[in-house]
């Protein structure tokens, strides 16, 4: 429940429209036809009930990324699917388009981060499977890097999957295109994590 002056002064952060009660009864108009009968409620305070069986996208987003990473660390990779599916179905989607404010940039800027901890979770998910879904792995572990370059995970990803293929070389050449960045542009080196796969990979290129 809000107050209409609360409202309008959380719609138009920027400055308020010339009739804002007019504006805001605009609005509240065109989302009463998309809400169930008596779901808004619109007097001197808007109340808005949606009842239990309500789902809304933000929290869906949410509850779905937190299910997959728990089942991806489990490595129940076949269960962490939906859950996944659902977090970057909707975190892909623009929230309010059209509209600004701070409480708008926000909740997309938290939908971004959910789309690539989506990302992370089908390329883990994709990694742990094997076969032919390492093809995903690595399709994944791309988008990923293109999204966040300077996020590690999916460098990690990406050299994992090219050592499951066989592909030490192209794996390792991952690793330097991350270090590289990483002593250029921050002056920093790879995570414990990225250092252990390339433990790893160095090992298999001394054994062949």
């Amino acid at each position: 429940m809000a107050g209409r002056a609360e409202l309008a002064e959380a719609l138009w952060q920027r400055g308020l429209p010339s009739a804002p009660d007019l504006a805001l009864s605009a609005l509240l108009s065109k989302l009463r036809r998309l809400l169930p009968e008596s779901a808004l409620e619109r007097r001197n305070e808007v109340r808005l009930e949606l009842g239990p069986r309500a789902r809304v996208d933000c929290e869906a987003a949410r509850d779905g990324i937190h299910r997959a990473e728990a089942l991806i660390a489990a490595g129940d990779w076949y269960a962490s699917f939906g859950p996944t599916l659902v977090a970057h179905n909707i975190s892909q989607r623009r929230f309010l388009p059209g509209e600004e404010g701070a409480w708008i940039d926000e909740l997309r800027r938290e939908l971004e981060e959910i789309r690539v901890r989506a990302l992370e979770c089908t390329a883990r998910r994709s990694l742990g499977l094997g076969g032919p879904e390492l093809a995903v792995a690595e399709r994944t572990a791309r988008r990923l890097i293109d999204l966040s370059p300077y996020r590690e995970s999916g460098y990690a990803v990406l050299m994992e999957s090219f050592e499951r293929q066989g592909n030490v070389a192209e794996a390792l050449r991952v690793y330097e295109s991350l270090r590289g960045l990483l002593r250029e542009e921050l002056g920093a080196t790879p995570s414990p994590a990225v250092q252990r796969v390339l433990e790893r990979l160095l090992t298999h290129d001394s054994v062949s």
